[in-house]
């Protein structure tokens, strides 16, 4: 699947239904962090989840194994991120969908960086920066 250069957020999300519309939640920390206005209109993608793990179009609940549900990256997946935090090593710490963080060793706070996942664990990853500012 080819993505963008134009995409300004990627987040996974439950759609709900409200009356005569269903509604998708933009997390708030794409709104405060990222590049998304919450006074401007957008064209939004919906990609459907790699495997079938439910019928139902609409979903409340996740779907999962029992336990954590996956992680929202992948080795060698690249992400763009800003980094609002730093760990206890020193290193940076990023957050992404559902509050996933990604460390990224060498980052400071408020840096944007494009990083390369390099590590994947259920509660966190790793991410090389590639590129210094977005």
């Amino acid at each position: 699947m080819e993505i963008s250069e134009k995409l300004l957020c990627l987040f996974s999300t439950d759609i709900s239904e409200e009356d005569d519309r269903y509604v998708i939640e933009v997390p708030k920390h794409e709104i405060e962090t990222g590049d998304v206005d919450p006074d401007s209109i957008y064209r939004v993608a919906l990609i459907a989840r790699e495997s079938a793990e439910s019928t139902d179009s609409v979903s409340t609940t996740p779907t999962s194994n029992p336990g954590e549900p996956r992680p929202p990256v992948e080795i060698g997946e690249t992400r763009y991120v800003e980094i609002e935090d730093i760990g206890k090593q020193g290193d940076g710490i990023a957050r992404v969908e559902r509050g996933y963080v990604i460390i990224v060793p060498g980052a400071d706070v408020g840096e944007r960086v494009k990083v390369e996942v390099s590590e994947v664990k259920s509660n966190f990853a790793v991410g090389e920066i590639i590129e210094e500012t977005f």
